[in-house]
């Protein structure tokens, strides 16, 4: 039996193409069964992020089941047959080396962020209710969460360490230049959501207005932030008087068009109005940007960000790397 991966992510693809493979939550156990069936396949996990997918499975044949996965892929999603270049495969140890290292934050967009961790375990537990993990895979996750804590539990990889969120909010005070005076929307009540927002309180935003599809998650939200719950017909109405706009929804298609904003342009005075679109797929539609006062900022821009803080943390990845070899030595994987 073969462990394998296949993938992509920031580094190999454009958020045009990430967001074609995007899977929302709910459907990570449904991904999960679609992969196990495949001919050759016994054990199947999906992890989607905003800036990854990527697919682990137990196979028979790891290099056949690589290629065909890849082809099945490409033709699902609508991509030219030469698409291959956005995929990185692995096989054996060196794909169990790669999600011990997604799991410690070493392979993310921002170096050791912590939200990928837990992530990671809601993708597992997916497979695993469903019913797609076994032997192989089960032993790989364990272990590469406990390689995981350790490795921030041992190393400083998290010193000065902030999240994608903080990042966007580091993105809209540089453009900005402060959020003392500014009202903020939130579009999404998400973990993401949440770790933006309060981001936002600490750099002292003026007011944040929270909506989301389901308006007690609103609530919830708002009230941990002390700003206010807004329903989600009424997001357009908002748009009219705040500064700055993150979204990150989970919906499957751009819920916020050219069209919203031109309506709100006039009452708006067309003052400047600052998008940060952290989802994937993107919330926000590209053509938003073409507006004069309008800045649009999709989740690719936050790597200029995020390298400043990459190469602070750079000397600690050493100390990480030693802890992943030295945690993997002890998992004696079939066909590692």
């Amino acid at each position: 039996m073969d462990l394998i991966c296949l993938g992509l992510n920031h580094r190999t693809a454009p958020v045009e193409v990430r967001e074609r493979f995007a899977v929302m939550t709910p459907k990570l156990g449904e991904a999960s069964r679609e992969m196990a069936a495949l001919v050759g396949v016994s054990e199947a996990v999906v992890i989607s992020t905003c800036n990854r997918t990527e697919f682990y499975l137990a196979a028979d044949d790891g290099g056949e089941t690589l290629r065909l996965t890849e082809e099945a892929l490409i033709l699902e999603h609508g991509l030219p047959a030469d698409a291959g270049h956005h995929f990185y495969r692995m096989e054996k140890s060196e794909a169990a080396l790669h999600l011990c290292r997604v799991v410690s934050g070493l392979d993310s967009m921002m170096l050791g962020e912590t939200e990928i961790f837990g992530q990671v375990k809601q993708a597992y537990q997916a497979a695993l209710d469903a019913g797609t993990t076994g032997g192989v895979l089960n032993r790989l996750f364990q272990r590469a969460f406990g390689v995981g804590k350790k490795v921030r539990t041992d190393t400083q990889i998290q010193e000065g360490a902030t999240s994608v969120g903080n990042v966007a909010v580091d993105l809209a005070e540089k453009i900005f230049g402060h959020l003392k005076n500014s009202e903020v929307m939130i579009l999404g009540a998400g973990e993401m959501s949440r770790l933006t927002a309060q981001a936002l309180v600490s750099r002292g935003a003026k007011s944040i207005f929270v909506t989301n599809r389901s308006y007690d998650r609103a609530v919830d939200l708002a009230n941990e932030m002390g700003g206010s719950a807004v329903r989600f017909d009424d997001w357009q109405r908002v748009l009219e008087k705040v500064d700055v706009v993150i979204s990150s929804t989970g919906a499957p298609h751009a819920i916020v068009t050219r069209e919203h904003v031109e309506k709100a342009r006039r009452a708006r005075k067309y003052r400047p109005l600052f998008f940060i679109d952290i989802a994937v797929p993107r919330d926000i539609d590209p053509a938003v940007g073409e507006i004069e006062e309008v800045y649009l900022y999709d989740i690719d821009t936050l790597e200029q960000l995020a390298e400043e803080a990459r190469v602070r943390r750079k000397r600690q990845i050493e100390d990480c790397e030693q802890i992943i070899q030295s945690e993997l030595a002890k998992l004696n994987l079939p066909g590692t």
